[in-house]
C-alpha cells in the first residue's frame, strides 16, 4: 500500500514530464526527421527566449499576479535596441544596457499602476500591453529595421564549443532563477506573497516594495529575451515577440504555476515550454499548418488550468476533512 501510495505521489509530481517524453516519442514514431539532433537543438535554439521570458512570468505569477504585456514588452525593448544601433550609432554593449533598462522600467511600471491604482495586474497590463504597442508602433512607423551587427546576431545565432549560444544564456538564466527562488529570503517572500498576501504583511513583509521588485526582475528576463530573438532575427519589428505572452503563460500553468499564486518550479516550467516547443515543431514536421497548432496550444492551456483547478479544490476539501478530524479530536478529549 505505501509503496503505491509513493508511486501515484511520484507519477503526480513528475507527470508533466512523462507527457513530454510521451510527445517526443509520438512525434519520433511518426516521422524519422524529429529525433535527429540537428531538430532536438533547433528546439532548444527556438525555445531559448520563450523560456526567459517565461521564468521572469514565473516570478510575478507566483507571487499572485499577472503581466499579459510581455509580448509588447519583447516588441518595445527589441526595437528600442535595435534602433539604438542603427539609427544611433551606438556601441552594441550600450545598446543592449539600453534594451535592459527599458525591460526594467517597463516591468517597474506594471508593478508601480498596479499598486498605486490598487487594481490586480491582470488588468493593470491588460491595458500597458496596449501602450507598449502604441510606443513600439510609433517608433517604427511600422516598419522593420534592419542592419544590425553581425557581433550582436551572435546573440542568437552563435555558437561556443557547438553549444548554441542562446542556449547558454537560457541555462545561465534558469539557474539563477532557480537560485532565487530556492536559495533567498527573495524568492521564500515571492511564495508567501503568492501564497497568503495579508499573512506575508503581517510576517513583516513589505509587500509592496517586493511587488515592485518581482516585476522589475520579470522585466529584466523579460529583457533578455527580447534580444535574444531580435538577434536571432537579425531585424526589429513592432510585431517582434507579440503572442509569447500566451506561450509563457500556458507553459507556466502547465509546469505547475498556479493562477493563484503560491506555487511552481523553475524545471517545471522549462518544461512546460519545451512540451509547447516540441507540438509546435512536431506538427509542422508532420505536416501541419500554424492554426492547428493555435487549437493544439489552446486546449492545452484549458486541460492546464483544469488541472489546476482540480489540484486546489481537492486540496482544499483535504485541509477540511483534515480540520473537521482534528476538531473532533479535540472535542472527544
Amino acid at each position: 500500500m505505501y509503496i503505491k501510495s509513493l508511486a501515484l505521489d511520484v507519477l503526480k509530481k513528475y507527470a508533466i514530464i512523462l507527457v513530454l517524453v510521451g510527445i517526443i516519442i509520438l512525434f519520433s514514431l511518426i516521422s524519422p526527421y524529429f529525433f535527429s539532433w540537428r531538430n532536438l537543438v533547433n528546439i532548444f535554439i527556438q525555445q531559448s527566449y520563450v523560456i526567459i521570458a517565461a521564468l521572469g512570468l514565473s516570478f510575478v505569477m507566483i507571487s499572485g499576479g499577472m503581466d499579459l504585456s510581455i509580448g509588447y514588452q519583447i516588441s518595445l525593448v527589441g526595437v528600442i535596441t535595435a534602433m539604438s544601433m542603427v539609427w544611433f550609432n551606438l556601441s552594441i554593449p550600450v545598446a543592449i544596457m539600453l534594451g535592459i533598462i527599458t525591460g526594467i522600467c517597463l516591468g517597474l511600471f506594471n508593478g508601480l499602476a498596479s499598486i498605486t491604482l490598487k487594481v490586480h495586474s491582470l488588468i493593470i497590463t491588460l491595458g500597458t500591453m496596449t501602450i507598449f504597442q502604441g510606443i513600439s508602433y510609433i517608433i517604427t512607423n511600422s516598419n522593420p529595421i534592419y542592419g544590425l551587427a553581425s557581433e550582436f546576431k551572435f546573440i542568437g545565432q552563435g555558437y561556443i564549443l557547438g553549444i548554441p549560444f542562446s542556449v547558454i544564456l537560457m541555462i545561465i538564466f534558469a539557474l539563477v532563477a532557480s537560485f532565487i527562488l530556492n536559495k533567498t529570503y527573495f524568492g521564500r517572500y515571492v511564495y508567501a506573497i503568492g501564497g497568503n498576501e495579508e499573512a506575508a504583511r503581517l510576517s513583516g513583509v513589505n509587500v509592496k516594495k517586493m511587488k515592485l521588485l518581482i516585476f522589475s526582475l520579470s522585466g529584466l528576463f523579460v529583457a533578455t529575451a527580447a534580444i535574444i530573438l531580435v538577434s536571432r532575427a537579425g531585424s526589429a519589428t513592432s510585431a517582434t515577440g507579440v503572442g509569447t505572452e500566451f506561450t509563457c503563460i500556458t507553459a507556466a500553468v502547465l509546469g505547475g504555476v498556479s493562477f493563484k499564486g503560491g506555487s511552481g518550479k523553475v524545471w517545471g516550467v522549462i518544461t512546460g515550454v519545451l512540451i509547447l516547443g516540441v507540438l509546435s515543431n512536431g506538427m509542422q514536421i508532420v505536416g501541419l499548418g500554424v492554426y492547428p497548432q493555435y487549437i493544439a496550444k489552446g486546449l492545452v492551456l484549458l486541460g492546464a488550468v483544469g488541472f489546476d483547478t482540480y489540484q486546489k479544490t481537492k486540496k482544499g476539501k483535504d485541509n477540511k476533512i483534515l480540520k473537521n478530524d482534528n476538531s473532533k479530536e479535540i472535542t472527544t478529549v
